[in-house]
């Protein structure tokens, strides 16, 4: 079982990754042969950490998502808004993150066994790391950066979707694939982190929801008992709360060339770990 100590490191990673495109399941993964229990945290402990880092979204884009919300529900069919309300761009940004959500909600369903077991192959995750690291690293340098959130289109929310889909392979990233797919479609590198952020509200409050329940009456069904997995999520929403600031300006001045390169030496250094025995891929 993973003690105390280690689940409030495992939050403390858990909150300084999940907003960077370096992937924070990756990360969790590749912690845990290294912790005194040797123990993998395992999928729902990283789906319910995740619940804390994402209650930090909700209270720092506060203002955006009220607005977003009251213009949707503003705009429903029975509520008699004008053709000039239903096509305002709140609105239709509330309905691409709705549809945006669906791929991972439909994949994180039908291949949910291959995600919690065969997908958390560490050779596999340090091989996304550095293909994707490389995918965002070309996209970063040939994207256009030119459209903002107000242009968005049906086909681009889709394909945002699909794009934070991937994230259910451990070292690709979530916010890593939905920032790659925007700057490839040509929004500016704030605009595809703040759509990033927007778009994971519902699919890691509904994962992070679904494996607590499930877990509500087996102490978490895993390595980690109910407790330190609490403490772990409270500690992830603080530090998260913290990176989601820093991260911002961070993209908007200097672009996420220093995440491809971490991306790129960490699945390096994993895969050789691998390669010596120091650790096992499973």
């Amino acid at each position: 079982m993973i003690g105390w100590w280690e689940a409030a490191l495992l939050g403390l990673i858990q909150g300084l990754t999940e907003f960077l495109p370096v992937s924070s399941s990756a990360h969790l993964r590749i912690i845990g042969p290294f912790l005194p229990s040797g123990a993998d945290p395992g999928a729902a402990f990283t789906a319910i950490t995740q619940i804390g880092t994402e209650l930090a979204v909700l209270i720092y884009f506060r203002k955006d998502i009220l607005r977003i919300a009251l213009a949707w529900f503003g705009a429903l069919p029975f509520s008699g808004a004008s053709a000039t309300a239903k096509s305002h761009p709140d609105v239709r940004l509330g309905w691409l993150v709705i549809i945006g959500s669906l791929p991972i909600a439909i994949l994180g369903l039908a291949f949910q066994h291959a995600i919690e077991t065969y997908l958390r192959n560490l050779y596999l995750t340090a091989i996304m790391l550095i293909v994707f690291g490389l995918i965002l690293g070309a996209a970063d340098r040939y994207g256009r950066q030119e459209l903002p959130l107000s242009r968005m289109r049906w086909r681009d929310g889709i394909i945002f979707g699909f794009a934070q889909a991937m994230a259910l392979i451990p070292g690709v990233s979530r916010s890593g694939g939905t920032i790659t797919a925007g700057l490839m479609m040509g929004y500016t590198r704030e605009a595809a982190a703040r759509y990033s952020f927007l778009l994971a509200i519902p699919a890691v409050l509904a994962s992070g929801f679904y494996q607590l329940y499930k877990s509500w009456h087996s102490a978490l069904a895993g390595p980690v008992a109910p407790g330190p997995t609490l403490l772990a999520t409270i500690i992830a929403f603080f530090v998260g709360y913290g990176v989601i600031v820093v991260f911002l300006r961070i993209v908007s001045s200097r672009g996420y060339w220093p995440f491809v390169a971490y991306r790129i030496v960490l699945g390096v250094f994993v895969l050789a770990l691998l390669q010596m025995g120091v650790i096992a891929a499973h």
